[in-house]
């Protein structure tokens, strides 16, 4: 299998650390996990890091910190080319700018209504699509 390019929302991320048993935290741990690699741009990192450290969330420092380590040891950084203003919600442009520099096969989001079905050759998804995408894959 060919190595898959993956980007993910920060929504998918913040869920990872939330949830331990939860889907995202399968497809955040897939994305790290050879074949696939997950790309990050330097506004991307910045963002988990930034809505990882919300009190709200109440997300502990200890989980925060190794989630934001293991990220920038295992994740390919790329500096995308320009900026964009494509998606509803303008926070957003900042994952397909790097799924264009990263020229990604996927973008995961829990807010497919914030983004267009593609970017350029950019397939945008849910999580559950891409266990459907990669999991017949595992079981082989």
């Amino acid at each position: 299998m060919l190595p898959l390019r993956l980007v993910l929302d920060t929504n998918i991320v913040v869920s990872a650390a939330l949830k331990p048993a939860g889907l995202q935290r399968t497809v955040l741990l897939l994305a790290l996990t050879k074949p696939a690699r997950l790309y990050l741009s330097p506004a991307v990192f910045a963002e988990y890091r930034a809505v990882l450290s919300r009190a709200e969330l109440q997300i502990r420092k200890r989980l925060r910190q190794q989630l934001l380590q293991l990220l920038e040891k295992r994740a390919h950084f790329v500096v995308p080319s320009g900026s964009l203003q494509v998606t509803s919600d303008p926070a957003d442009n900042i994952f397909l700018e790097c799924a264009d520099a990263a020229r990604a096969d996927y973008l995961i989001t829990g807010n497919q209504r914030h983004f267009p079905k593609f970017w350029k050759k950019t397939k945008i998804i849910s999580s559950r699509e891409l266990i459907g995408i990669v999991g017949p894959h595992l079981l082989s």
